[in-house]
């Protein structure tokens, strides 16, 4: 959670109304109802305790109130706790909470303490960007170029595979590039190789990482990167459909994967 700051929580409400539009604009779906596809089960009226972490670099701001935010935002009941770290997560359970969210510098987790599911943002992220790009109601094939494939990109890559597209993978680290041709079967792709697609799956926490020469006009790119991995310019040139947003689709995800 290190690359989040307090700026990229401005306004979280607006957010995501901006993305649940446009999630639904590319699929058909708002984001509720890609998560109840993908995972298969409804929500129920689960208590969520979000617990306020002070180690590392300590607590971002606006952390706690944006995921108060988010979780009221999809129907669940949450509160913060006053306290932080143990005397928080001890709150929290004194109070009622049925689901733990909690972060620290390298781990964003929710605890479903009613059925021990346990969700990590990372992967979950990845699954749901990857969803959502692969029901793009526009495509114009089963291709997909997948852009950074660490933590996030990986599991988005798998989830990819799995629902049987062709996959096509970039990183610049060459060791996770060979991990996922190896490990998963996608094909590695060469950015300088020009190859339009029409489904893009971005996670990398760098800019412009997605050229010109692999972009179609009305093509999707699903990206919880930040900051963002395509241009101004090039998004209005190619009317791309961009999904990104800094935080509460991940959660979403996370939320609805432990239910």
């Amino acid at each position: 959670m290190a690359l989040l700051t307090q700026d990229d929580l401005i306004n979280i409400n607006m957010q995501l109304q901006k993305a649940d539009s446009n999630v639904r604009k590319v699929t058909g779906l708002d984001i509720k109802g890609v998560c109840k596809a993908l995972y298969g089960v409804p929500r129920n009226s689960e208590k969520v305790g979000i617990v306020p972490i002070t180690s590392g670099n300590g607590i971002i701001g606006n952390f706690s109130a944006s995921l108060h935010a988010i979780t009221k935002y999809f129907g669940f009941d949450s509160f913060v706790t006053d306290m932080p770290d143990v005397s928080g997560y001890y709150e929290a359970v004194r109070n009622g909470a049925e689901i733990i969210l909690m972060a620290d510098d390298h781990t964003f987790l929710a605890h479903n303490l009613k059925n021990g599911k346990i969700a990590n943002n990372q992967p979950c992220t990845g699954v749901i960007y990857a969803e959502i790009a692969s029901r793009h109601l526009k495509a114009d094939s089963k291709e997909v170029l997948v852009v950074g494939l660490g933590k996030v990109g990986f599991p988005g890559a798998a989830h990819l595979m799995n629902k049987g597209f062709k996959v096509y993978g970039y990183d610049a680290d060459s060791v996770l590039l060979k991990k996922a041709v190896s490990s998963l079967g996608i094909a590695p792709f060469n950015l300088e190789n020009p190859k339009k697609f029409s489904i893009i799956f971005e996670a990398t926490p760098c800019a412009n990482t997605v050229p010109e020469a692999v972009i179609s006009k009305n093509c999707v790119l699903s990206t919880p990167g930040i900051p963002c991995a395509i241009s101004e310019e090039l998004q209005e040139k190619y009317n791309v459909e961009l999904i990104m947003e800094p935080l509460g689709i991940g959660t979403a995800s996370m939320l609805y994967s432990v239910l």
